[in-house]
């Protein structure tokens, strides 16, 4: 048996404990891959959540938001300061799940002192991502996120890190190119930046896919709260407001009897007839869509646990999140579950079989890839 100090420990750097908003993905995406990294080899291998804040990040308040909506109109506001209550409860459950389901590090970083991390922590190397960590409007090419510490270069792999629908010019392609050369391979979640990729690095490049991907709904049952309500229910999850894509949940709810349960922050819904959920923590949510009759979002994560909970749901587009939303869609081989207006006709059953077919099989090469890269070290 391995000695627990002779594990060799892999920190995850990515987008989770600090937000905009908090955010059922994020907080997923690395719960699911220290899982993923913990099960490569329990007896030699340990994932550790690095307790990192980007610069971007440093001076945002969670708790008041008004300031870093999106939406800046008049009612936007009144509804984000209505929700401020629920924002609070939502934030301290947020806090509670870090506490109980990750590994996390003795300390906390940032770049004033993520160069001492390694040696700190007794680390071996990093895994960087998933999400948007790449991201130049989000993060504009945060040193942490790709690895450039000298403590950090070439010590250091991302899996499904995430550019979003990032806007390079000649010089930020410059700087990406010099950054790339930090890692000893990239997991790259989306395809539309892999080619880009692999032209300037010489390191191993492959498309991953999103670590909430990489367990099963099974593997979820630990951390899923019990069913919230008896009655049927539409969960209509918005990480941005459409007033399309409420209406549309608002039309479906009635055609069928059904509750809407609702997470936004247009907290004035509930004289709408919704139930307001934007208190839920992460194990909440899970359980909201578990047991819901259908799922109407414009989220990223709300349609994987859609998928891996086998509901039905549509997915309204976004502008920041069209690429990653088109390719999710296209690797299920559910296109056609894509709105715009509402108005669209969308097949009325999904055949799960299929899709999660085609999940097995890039959760097997995704694995791979992952354990592969890691196994490296052990021999190093």
């Amino acid at each position: 048996m391995i000695k627990e100090d002779l594990k060799k420990r892999y920190g995850i750097l990515s987008c989770n404990i600090y937000c905009n908003f908090t955010n059922y993905g994020s907080a997923l995406q690395t719960y699911a891959l220290q899982k993923a990294i913990d099960r490569i080899s329990p007896q030699m291998i340990e994932a550790v959540v690095v307790d990192y804040c980007p610069d971007t990040l440093r001076d945002i308040d969670i708790l008041n938001p008004l300031k870093i909506m999106w939406d800046q109109d008049e009612e936007s506001q009144l509804n984000c300061r209505l929700s401020l209550g629920s924002i609070k409860v939502n934030k301290e459950k947020f806090d509670d799940f870090f506490k109980k389901n990750y590994n996390l590090s003795s300390n906390h970083y940032t770049s004033d002192n993520l160069e001492d991390c390694l040696s700190s922590e007794s680390l071996s190397g990093y895994v960087i991502g998933s999400d948007t960590v790449f991201c130049l409007e989000e993060f504009r090419l945060d040193n942490g996120y790709f690895a450039n510490y000298d403590s950090m270069k070439q010590h250091a792999v991302s899996y499904a890190a995430s550019f979003g629908d990032s806007r390079f010019d000649e010089v930020s392609y410059s700087k990406l190119d010099a950054l790339l050369q930090n890692f000893k391979a990239l997991g790259i979640r989306e395809y539309n930046m892999i080619p880009y990729v692999k032209e300037h690095v010489s390191c191993p490049v492959a498309r991953t896919i999103d670590p909430t991907l990489l367990l099963t709904a099974e593997d979820y049952e630990d951390i899923t709260a019990p069913r919230q309500y008896d009655e049927p229910y539409l969960l209509l999850y918005t990480r941005r407001y459409n007033k399309a894509m409420e209406d549309y949940a608002r039309e479906i709810a009635k055609k069928n009897g059904w509750k809407l349960v609702e997470i936004s922050l247009r907290a004035t819904n509930a004289d709408k007839g919704s139930i307001m959920r934007y208190d839920a923590g992460v194990e909440e949510f899970l359980s909201l869509v578990k047991y819901s009759e259908m799922v109407v979002t414009n989220s990223f994560h709300g349609m994987i646990f859609s998928v891996l909970f086998k509901r039905q749901f549509v997915a309204f587009s976004r502008n920041e999140c069209d690429t990653k939303i088109a390719e999710l869609l296209e690797l299920f081989g559910i296109k056609d579950r894509i709105m715009i207006s509402g108005s669209e006709p969308v097949p009325e059953y999904i055949d799960y079989d299929k899709v999660h077919h085609r999940i097995a099989d890039a959760r097997k090469e995704s694995f791979e890839f992952l354990s592969k890269e890691l196994l490296k070290y052990i021999n190093d």
